[in-house]
């Protein structure tokens, strides 16, 4: 989940992040603050398969409806988050910014498949995935992944979960539901420090990039502190995937720097239309 503290966006690509607004993902293109590198090339990813995509929604007459705020949650640091309906759309709002909405997934969607096709053939997969957001990273995992397999997901804004069991159940699909769904109460980093060889897979989508924090703490996550510890909790040959709204030469360096061999992909917002977005993978090595 994407959490963050008002007034933490940096103005430096807010231009540039406004002319976006239209893609309906305004503030995941905000960016705020925050080798031995081999690039394996970079290649375009679709939007993730029908059945994964949010409701169908009747776009002419939903436009022609109000936004209806139905629920406020405050964000551990400072901040709240909002949550908005207008008819079968759903948003969750930092103020005036969409962080995510429910129209477009298809980056969300493209995180986990990439992750769950490179881990094929592996037995008791086990993958972290922070934070939950509107649910379509664990939805389109769980359709991935057999049945010994195994999803942690952190979440540190217990109303996201909330909202997810409450108003926004039919994007839920029973994935927290899944016995193969485990939920951690905290932060995604938390549960990256005490894991030791532990993951398959650690999927990160809960900024709009390592130069784009929408929570200050969340610096941690992509400094070389923290990519050690990602290592530390990795498997042998596991992932890291982080989604961002940019690329970033300087996070890409930064990875191959910590001893990963990087693939940076681009997967655009809705069906393979929207904005492009950056997905990392990272292999530990």
């Amino acid at each position: 989940m994407k959490t963050t503290g008002e007034g933490h966006l940096n103005g430096r690509r807010a231009a540039r992040s406004l002319t976006r607004h239209d893609e309906g993902r305004s503030a995941r293109n905000w960016p705020a603050q925050p080798g031995g590198l081999r690039r394996m090339g970079r290649r375009n990813i679709a939007a993730g398969r029908r059945r994964l995509d949010a409701p169908r929604r009747n776009v002419h007459r939903d436009a022609m409806l109000p936004w209806i705020h139905l629920d406020t949650a405050k964000i551990p640091g400072g901040g709240e988050l909002k949550l908005m309906q207008r008819g079968a759309e759903f948003s969750i709002n930092a103020g005036p910014l969409a962080l995510m909405t429910s129209w477009m997934s298809g980056s969300e969607i493209a995180l986990a498949e990439i992750a769950c096709e490179r881990l094929r053939g592996r037995r008791k997969i086990h993958i972290l995935i922070g934070g939950y957001g509107m649910g379509f990273t664990l939805r389109a995992a769980l359709a991935a992944l057999p049945a010994d397999a195994k999803v942690t997901v952190a979440e540190l804004v217990p109303e996201i979960l909330a909202w997810a069991k409450g108003p926004m159940e039919a994007l839920t699909a029973g994935g927290l539901a899944d016995p193969r769904t485990v939920i951690f109460d905290g932060d995604v980093g938390e549960a990256i420090a005490a894991g030791r060889a532990r993951y398959d897979a650690i999927l990160l989508d809960v900024d709009n990039g390592p130069d784009s924090l929408v929570r200050p703490g969340n610096d941690r996550l992509y400094s070389h502190q923290g990519l050690a510890a990602a290592r530390r909790a990795l498997k042998p040959g596991g992932l890291l995937s982080i989604w961002s709204s940019f690329a970033s030469k300087d996070f890409t360096r930064r990875l191959g720097q910590a001893g990963f061999a990087v693939e940076e992909i681009a997967s655009r917002a809705h069906k393979g239309k929207g904005g492009r977005h950056t997905i990392w993978v990272a292999t530990n090595r």
